[in-house]
């Protein structure tokens, strides 16, 4: 009922951020892998990354290192298409022999706060659309696309903490 409702009343879009293509974050990972192990500044370390479970782990001797390989790895994710906003990295931690160790997680859907943010921002720009939250997703409804547009023109232009996906446009 709620999708013939949507349908029918107009033009719907959905505001969401999921990794469809894992493959492609494996791709990422693996291409990493191996330009560490062949640059000159990596050589004799013991940096690595490991993807298990959908979770990130990496290893540097230190914290510059530790940097580096992140850096390496943004590189090869921003080339495959997966934006850097959607890694969040926990905690560093101490390894064996002074190395560094730091898992990174992915995000998947958009959390209640940064709906909440969304919606807030829909209103506050006073978009002639409605907006709702439906699970891990915000859908924005209007008569016409031009309307759509103006919001998802307006959401590229601001910087979320959160990366945003497009999708579902009638």
């Amino acid at each position: 009922m709620l999708e013939w409702w949507l349908t029918h009343a107009g033009r719907a879009h959905n505001f969401k951020w999921q990794i469809h293509h894992w493959q492609e974050l494996n791709n990422a990972v693996d291409q990493a892998k191996r330009e560490i192990a062949n640059r000159f500044d990596f050589k004799a370390t013991q940096c690595s990354l490991d993807l298990k479970d959908k979770e990130l782990n990496l290893v540097a001797d230190d914290e510059l290192k530790l940097d580096q390989l992140k850096d390496v790895f943004h590189s090869k994710l921003v080339r495959r298409g997966i934006p850097i906003k959607a890694v969040t990295y926990l905690k560093e931690e101490g390894a064996s022999g002074g190395a560094k160790r730091q898992k990174a997680t992915f995000i998947s859907g958009i959390d209640a706060e940064h709906c909440k943010k969304i919606n807030a921002a829909i209103k506050n720009q006073k978009f002639k659309v409605k907006s709702q939250t439906m699970d891990a997703k915000v859908r924005v409804t209007a008569k016409s696309r031009d309307e759509l547009q103006k919001v998802i023109s307006y959401f590229k232009k601001e910087d979320f903490e959160v990366p945003l996906q497009f999708t579902n446009y009638h």
